[in-house]
């Protein structure tokens, strides 16, 4: 295991030197995603409409920021990750039309996100659930707000952060997923189990 601190834009150079259960920590441009968020983009990048923001060797978080508003500015409270499995039907497409260089989230994801990373150059990093306070410390403004009208959870929230983390990588550009080698290992273990116990 190791620890890097990158920097946006993240270059696929650096992405390529990190393995599953190394440590990460951003410092740069952040922007939330959920599905909504995923859709129309891509639906953007269909009609050959630009997104609000370059997202080519950025971050993308699977959150939907807890808000407030303070002085006719909008202040984060809370940023916890989302579930991202959720976005497993967008995320190779995503990664491959935008080169997103990082995703953050929860829960991991799948083999076509899985694939994607490898073929691109992009990693999953996860970020611990219920640390959302944590998060929101590392972020040190917003850069603008976009996508309003899909609801605050789903629009574009763009992040200036300082050593976001830590982001421990759980899918790497190898190809390595930790989740699907837990599940087969818990599998074996399982039928180990079973048959001890006869059934």
């Amino acid at each position: 295991m190791a620890v890097y601190k990158l920097k946006t834009p993240i270059s696929e150079e650096e992405i390529r030197k990190l393995q599953v259960n190394d440590v990460i920590y951003i410092s740069g441009t952040v922007v939330t995603a959920r599905d909504q968020a995923h859709r129309r983009a891509l639906e953007y990048f269909k009609e050959g409409k630009p997104l609000p923001v370059n997202l080519e060797g950025l971050a993308v978080y699977h959150c939907g920021p807890a808000v407030k508003r303070e002085d006719d500015k909008w202040v984060i409270v809370s940023a916890g990750p989302t579930t991202s499995t959720r976005m497993e039907i967008f995320e190779d497409e995503f990664i491959e039309k935008f080169k997103v260089r990082v995703i953050i989230g929860k829960g991991g994801m799948g083999p076509k996100t899985t694939e994607a990373m490898k073929k691109y150059g992009a990693v999953y990093a996860a970020f611990t659930g219920g640390a959302g306070a944590l998060a929101a410390k590392s972020i040190k403004r917003l850069i603008s707000l976009e996508w309003e009208d899909l609801g605050i959870p789903e629009a574009l929230w763009i992040l200036e952060v300082e050593d976001f983390g830590p982001l421990v990588i759980a899918i790497d550009s190898h190809g390595n997923n930790i989740f699907e080698s837990v599940m087969k290992q818990v599998e074996a273990n399982k039928q180990k189990v079973y048959e001890k116990l006869g059934i």
